[in-house]
């Protein structure tokens, strides 16, 4: 069984995915979402150097160009987004696996074919069963199109069911009957791997208590164990959105307050803290109490590349208590290593 994290393409995800332990980095199949910005060729070559930077060698990079507009990246060439990626990543010796998903327009299903021949890694194939927005399920002959166009075979296709937002036990219930029936209608074809995922991170933080943590409650681990409760096909991997809301929201404004979304079994422990203190300076005291916590695993500093920043910040061993980028990068590596762990030890999220 495979871990398979939903992150969105910025520093602080490619950090986190650059620092992965090595047992880590061997049970994971990262999907990056590049998440759109104004100017699009820098985005781009920004993501492309990101990769190159932090993705460890060997590592195949699932890359979801589906936020961004279909346009010609560069004035008087041919080619969008995914032949852009593609081209720049195979320049820096990065290996991708493109996705697609059954709405795309045939020029996108070109692109992603000439992609997954460039790259030979195959492609993701990505099925919404969210509750507001569901997709249709193909019949054969809609398959058979699909497959076509991008010019590969099931065996060759990584399919990624995203259910969305999990945040209630009403949706949960919801989802896990629309995702059950949308693994049934799709698993007459072989596909590679198989992949469930949701995303139960809140929308932001606004209106969480300051100065202490928050219990949230992670809905889409639950989502995944009664699906695999009552799934009798082939294994399923485990996805989710990290430590993010599921989708890609717009860019927010303003400096965040001192925060960690801390992984444990069942939970995230949210700590917001007020700006008391001079720049950063209550991220210090925010990893105190963190370190100090019943939350900080016994495996403490070793845990993640994460935890030992986080307890340095505690120890006030670091000259800056770091920024937005940072604590998404740190609170990142600990999902990761907590996720993997339990999969390895337990079978289950």
């Amino acid at each position: 069984m495979a871990y398979v994290p939903i992150l969105k393409g910025k520093a602080g995800e490619f950090h986190a995915l650059g620092h992965a332990a090595q047992e880590v980095q061997a049970q994971i199949r990262p999907v990056m979402e590049i998440v759109p910005d104004f100017e699009l060729r820098d985005l781009l070559e920004t993501f492309c150097e990101h990769a190159m930077e932090h993705v460890p060698n060997g590592m195949v990079l699932t890359v979801d160009c589906g936020a961004l507009p279909f346009v010609r990246v560069l004035e008087g060439d041919v080619g969008g987004p995914v032949s852009r990626v593609s081209e720049s990543l195979a320049l820096r010796d990065i290996a991708m696996c493109p996705v697609f998903r059954l709405s795309d327009p045939r020029d996108v299903l070109i692109e992603v074919a000439g992609a997954a021949a460039a790259h030979r890694q195959g492609a993701c194939l990505r099925v919404s069963t969210a509750v507001d927005l569901s997709d249709l399920m193909p019949d054969r002959e809609q398959m058979r199109d699909l497959l076509g166009s991008v010019q590969l075979d099931p065996e060759e296709i990584d399919l990624l069911i995203d259910a969305g937002p999990v945040q209630s036990e009403r949706t949960r219930e919801a989802l896990a009957e629309g995702t059950a029936e949308a693994l049934h209608a799709l698993s007459r074809w072989p596909w590679r791997h198989v992949c469930v995922a949701a995303g139960a991170f809140p929308v932001n933080l606004t209106g969480f208590p300051r100065g202490t943590a928050t219990p949230v409650v992670r809905q889409d681990a639950r989502l995944w164990r009664e699906i695999i409760a009552k799934w009798r096909g082939p294994e399923l991997d485990f996805g989710d959105f990290g430590v993010t809301y599921p989708r890609i929201l717009p860019k927010s404004r303003g400096t965040p307050d001192p925060n960690m979304r801390y992984t444990t079994a069942t939970e995230w422990q949210v700590f917001v803290y007020p700006r008391l203190q001079p720049g950063n300076d209550d991220f210090f005291t925010l990893s105190r109490d963190l370190v100090n916590s019943p939350y900080w695993p016994v495996t403490g500093a070793a845990t993640s590349w994460g935890d030992a920043r986080l307890q340095d910040c505690a120890q006030r061993k670091r000259q800056k208590a770091g920024g937005g980028t940072e604590w998404r990068a740190w609170a990142t590596s600990h999902h990761l290593a907590v996720v993997t762990a339990r999969l390895t030890a337990t079978g289950s999220p």
